[in-house]
C-alpha cells in the first residue's frame, strides 16, 4: 500500500511539474500577464503622486480617479482586502470625496483594526475636517507599530508636517 501510495505521489509530482512546464513555455513569461485591477490601480495612484509633487494636480485628480475606477472593480473582486480599501480611502480622499473616503476606512478598519496604512490616512483626514481627537486615537493605534506612519501622522497633527500624501 505505501509503495502505490509513493508511486501516485511521484506520478502526480511529474504530471503537475510537466503541466505548469508546458503552459509557461507556450504562454511566455510571467511578466507578458495582465496586470490586476489593484496593480493598475496602484500605478495610476503612482502617476498622481508625481503630478502632485509636479504641481500638476489637473492630471493627479485624472489618475487619481482612474485609480478609483479600477480598484472599485478590485473590490467587486475581493470585497474583504483592507488593502484595496485602503487605496479606495486615500483615493476618494485625494479627488476630495471625504464621505466616501472615510467610509473605505472604515469598512478596512473593521476587517483590520490594526492597518497601518488605513490608520495613517484616515488620521489625515480626520485631520483635514478638523476632527483632531478622532486623529489622535488613530495616532495611538500607530503608537506601539515603531514605523514612518507614526511620525508622519504625529506632525501632520501638530502642524508641523504637511501631508505627503
Amino acid at each position: 500500500m505505501k509503495k502505490i501510495i509513493l508511486i501516485l505521489t511521484i506520478t502526480l509530482g511529474l504530471i503537475t511539474n510537466s503541466h505548469s512546464a508546458g503552459s509557461s513555455s507556450s504562454s511566455g513569461s510571467e511578466s507578458d500577464a495582465k496586470p490586476s485591477k489593484y496593480e493598475m490601480a496602484v500605478k495610476n495612484i503612482k502617476k498622481a503622486k508625481k503630478f502632485e509633487k509636479s504641481d500638476k494636480l489637473d492630471k493627479a485628480e485624472k489618475h487619481y480617479k482612474r485609480a478609483i475606477k479600477y480598484l472599485l472593480e478590485q473590490n467587486k473582486i475581493s470585497p474583504s482586502d483592507p488593502d484595496t480599501l485602503n487605496y479606495l480611502g486615500f483615493t476618494h480622499r485625494k479627488v476630495g470625496d471625504y464621505k466616501n473616503a472615510e467610509i473605505y476606512y472604515l469598512i478596512g478598519l473593521e476587517l483590520d483594526p490594526k492597518h497601518i496604512g488605513i490608520n495613517e490616512y484616515l488620521g489625515e483626514l480626520y485631520v483635514a475636517t478638523n476632527r483632531i481627537s478622532l486623529a489622535k486615537e488613530r495616532l495611538e493605534v500607530l503608537s506601539s507599530c515603531n514605523c514612518k506612519e507614526f511620525s508622519q501622522l504625529e506632525g501632520i497633527i501638530a502642524g508641523t508636517k504637511k501631508s505627503k500624501y
